[in-house]
Order: structure tokens, then C-alpha cells, then sequence
């Protein structure tokens, strides 16, 4: 925790891009933004425990331009996607999204992403923040496949929350509600051209709304927002608080290149029976049948709550020695306690294993426990399309 009183101030330049919805985010009130795939991510409207309320009660619409979209295409587009990832692609049909992870030799992740797939050999690729891009230009240059990989003008929006199908219904009509989870359709909306994906980052019901060309961007949020008005539709940050109750992970704080799909809980994503080869595939078996040397768990973390999350990794020790570190916590207000993620040795990863908390402010106790907190809402409710 850091004991600083204000916060600081960030920069904005052309270094850093700027999404096309930037301009409606500072009208809509971000007070402070962060860099994220080199890309301004709001970071908070001010209030990140009102937002939290919002997303959980209502609806909400998230600026996440950041997620800077891999497009891969070519006669080998499906051959060279399947290379990238553990998981088995092959199921994944025209129209269809993927959660999956990138992996280099070693069995590290590189990222994770969820692939989108636009038509039978475009395939878009979502990741987490991390010079993504530049490492699948680096694996096609020597795969000898035929692909072609670009980064397009596509910028999602998250329209996320209980609400969320109710605005996607006067937005786009019936089919919104019929989308099912994990899957895509193109449209095109007040002659915007868009994507429109049954996914997100929230656990909560919602969709990603992928502009497919910039200078629709205040146009589009403008829309949006107006539709959303009858449901009390707020502008917010991806919610860190949400984010850590439902076990969605983060690239760079929950997962490092350090870790393997084993350490993370995604070993169910790693297929070695597939009939096409995949970077890491030994790295990964070997993993697989050692076991894995670290494990990333769910804690409760004692004492006062936490103001607010954790800025560095702080120590996990037992008898005195550090034996891993935490990778982001909250105080959740549902649950009306500290609650966080954590890496480990395997022998202390099982429930009711007792840590010690270490930070500059002192030590706390924490305990080893069952997690995600809240399961992700994946299925809109049959009397939800009755009211809409």
C-alpha cells in the first residue's frame, strides 16, 4: 500500500495512443488514466467503489481500446493460430470466440487473449497488456505459413452489467438477446460497422461492442450511452474490485512470463492430444508430469479494510522467510472483507493454509482459501428477455 496522499499526475502525449473514444471518456469524467498496451486506459471516474456498485447492479460502458487487436490471415491462418496457443482450436467455428493462452518454449505465458474468429481465416486476437503484437509478427516471420499479420482499426467498448442486455436489445434488436455466450456477430449500427461479442472482463453479463473504424468513435459512445439512460448506464474503469472476486486474471500482475497454464488454474486449457504442434509442447508436458512448482491462490487477507488495492506485490512469508508474493487485492463490499490473489509454493496452497501478509505498513494475516468469490454470470435469464 502505498502511503502517499496524492496521487500522481500522468503525461499525455502522442507517444502513447490515444482511443478513439478518449475524447468521450474526459467528457463522461475520467479523473486518472493508466498506459496499457501503450494505449490511455482510463483508470477511474473517481468514485471506483460506486462504479463497482454500478457494474454489479446496473450497466456499465468501458473504454478498452487498450486491448489492441492481432489480426492474422492467410491459406495457414488456423495452422498458425493453433501454434500459438496449448489449447485445441479446432472446435472454435466461424463466428466463435476462445479463451487461450500464448506460450513460449520454455511453457511461460507470453499472454492470454480471447481469440475472436471474424471469418474462416481471419482470426482476431484480444490479449492482455504486453508487446503482444510484435511477438506473433516475430513467430509468423520463421513458421514458414502463410499468414499475414496486421494490427486492425478495431476498438472494443465493454458494455457490461445485469442491464447490459436490455441496452443491447434497443441497440441491436432480439439477436442481442439470443447471442450466445462466447460467440460473435458482425452488424453494422447507424451505419457504424461493428463486431459485437457475447464476452468481457467483468463476470458480470455483458458484451464487447469492436468498432471497425476510428472516426465513428464519439458517434458510437454517444449512442451508446443514450440508450443506456432508461437502465442507469455509467461510464467506469474495468473494476479491479470485481475483477479479483471473479478470478479474472490480469497479465502482468496475476500472470507473468514466469508462470506456466498449470500454475494459473488454466491446465484444462492445455490439450497435448490435438494433432497439431504447439510452442512449448515438451516444456509443457514435462510441467504436466512433475507437477507444478507454484500455484496462484485465493486469500483473505485480516485487519482493517483495504483502502485501496495493493500498487507493488507484497510478500508472502511464513516462519520469517519470503516464500511468494500477492498479485492484487481488494476490500470486497459484498463480502465486507480483504480478499486478494496470491503465488505460492505448492505445499502452501492448500484451503486453511495460514500466510503472512508483509507490506511497508506492517504485517497481516492471511489464510489460503476457496476462490473465485462470485462465479461469472454467463446465461441471460429467461423472465430478463421477457422484461426487455
Amino acid at each position: 500500500m502505498s502511503t502517499s496522499t496524492k496521487a500522481p499526475l500522468i503525461s499525455i502525449g502522442p507517444r502513447v495512443r490515444k482511443s478513439p473514444f478518449f475524447d468521450s471518456t474526459l467528457r463522461a469524467g475520467a479523473a486518472a488514466f493508466t498506459i496499457y498496451n501503450q494505449t490511455y486506459l482510463p483508470a477511474s471516474y473517481g468514485d471506483n467503489v460506486a462504479d463497482y456498485w454500478s457494474l454489479v447492479n446496473d450497466v456499465t460502458l468501458w473504454d478498452v481500446t487498450c486491448q489492441r487487436q492481432i489480426e492474422v490471415t492467410g491459406p495457414d491462418a488456423f495452422r498458425f493460430v493453433q501454434f500459438l496457443t496449448p489449447r485445441d482450436m479446432s472446435k472454435c467455428a466461424v463466428g466463435q470466440c476462445q479463451y487461450m493462452v500464448l506460450t513460449n518454449e520454455a511453457g511461460g505465458i507470453i499472454n492470454d487473449a480471447v481469440l475472436l474468429r471474424v471469418e474462416e481465416g481471419r482470426f482476431w486476437l484480444s490479449p492482455g497488456d504486453g508487446d503482444t503484437l510484435w511477438w506473433v509478427m516475430g513467430v509468423a516471420v520463421n513458421s514458414g505459413m502463410d499468414v499475414h499479420v496486421v494490427e486492425p482499426d478495431v476498438s472494443p467498448l465493454q458494455l457490461q452489467g445485469p442491464k447490459s442486455p436490455h441496452v443491447a436489445r434497443d441497440l441491436f434488436g432480439d439477436w442481442a438477446l439470443q447471442l450466445k455466450y462466447y460467440w460473435l456477430r458482425e452488424t453494422i449500427l447507424d451505419g457504424i460497422p461493428l463486431v459485437v461479442s457475447r464476452t468481457g472482463w467483468s463476470g458480470e453479463l455483458g458484451y464487447e461492442i469492436y468498432l471497425r473504424d476510428g472516426q465513428y468513435g464519439e458517434q458510437l459512445w454517444d449512442r451508446i450511452m443514450e440508450a443506456g439512460k432508461p437502465y442507469n448506464i455509467a461510464p467506469i474503469a474495468p473494476s479491479t474490485i470485481r475483477s479479483v472476486e471473479g478470478g479474472l486474471l490480469s497479465y502482468r500482475s496475476d500472470i507473468t512470463l514466469d508462470d506456466n497454464p498449470f500454475t494459473i488454474g488454466m491446465g484444462r486449457f492445455v490439450d497435448f492430444s490435438q494433432p497439431e504442434d504447439f510452442i512449448g509442447k515438451a516444456a509443457l508436458q514435462k510441467i504436466q508430469d512433475e507437477g507444478p512448482a507454484r500455484r496462484l491462490v485465493g486469500i483473505e487477507i485480516g485487519g482493517d479494510p483495504l483502502a485501496t488495492p495493493n500498487e507493488d506485490f507484497w510478500d508472502i512469508v511464513v516462519d520469517g522467510e519470503k516464500r511468494g508474493h500477492v498479485t492484487r487485492c481488494v476490500f470486497s463490499p459484498r463480502l465486507e472483507k480483504n480478499i486478494g490473489w496470491a503465488n505460492v509454493p505448492t505445499s502452501l496452497s492448500d484451503v486453511g493454509t495460514a500466510l503472512v501478509v508483509e507490506n511497508r505498513d506492517g504485517n497481516r494475516p492471511a489464510t489460503v482459501c476457496d476462490a473465485p468469490w462470485f462465479p461469472a454470470q454467463t446465461r441471460i435469464p429467461d423472465e430478463l428477455k421477457s422484461q426487455a
